[in-house]
């Protein structure tokens, strides 16, 4: 009986001594460790894109994935584009006969695992999205279009840009 008091009062002291003492573990990836190796280390010099140019190459890639026919095995009612409003409202204008139709994302009714419904016509649709990467040392930028139709119809190209004459302009699709 002896025993097992002390073996309780010392499983009683161990644990008020860990619950007094907290010490915080640090991970080596930890957003806090980072932040402060952040500022001891130069930041790379690599060039940036403004977001008038990535803009721009959104826009291109939009056009490039609109203009295939990802759509023509399915009865979509509505193609979606992530972007901002007024992003999507200049592909609208672009491509007013569209089949089908260019909307705005607010149109749209998301739903996990299944295809994205058009509100207005309550049929599915797709949505498409593209991310752009910094730009090579050649100057030229690689971005990836993706279009979503539920977990069945997906898919993705990967493009690379270069800007040339002012213009961005699509100079590999893979």
């Amino acid at each position: 009986m002896k025993l097992k008091l002390q073996l309780a009062l010392a499983l009683a002291v161990m644990a008020a001594g860990c619950a007094s003492h907290k010490e915080h573990i640090v991970f080596s990836d930890e957003a806090a460790v980072r932040a402060a190796s952040a500022g001891s280390v130069a930041p790379p010099q690599g060039k940036s894109l403004d977001k008038a140019d990535e803009r721009n190459i959104e826009q291109v890639v939009f056009g490039n994935l609109l203009e295939q026919k990802f759509w023509d095995l399915a009865d979509y009612s509505a193609v979606f584009i992530e972007a901002d409003d007024p992003q999507v409202k200049e592909l609208m204008k672009k491509y007013p006969d569209h089949a089908p139709p260019v909307k705005l994302a607010s149109h749209a009714r998301i739903q996990s695992h299944r295809a994205p419904v058009d509100k207005d016509t309550n049929k599915p649709a797709m949505i498409l999205n593209v991310d752009v990467n910094e730009p090579n040392a050649d100057d030229s930028v690689d971005a990836v279009g993706r279009w979503y139709a539920g977990d069945a119809v997906t898919g993705f190209r990967a493009f690379s840009l270069k800007k040339t004459d002012g213009q961005w302009q699509i100079t590999a699709v893979k």
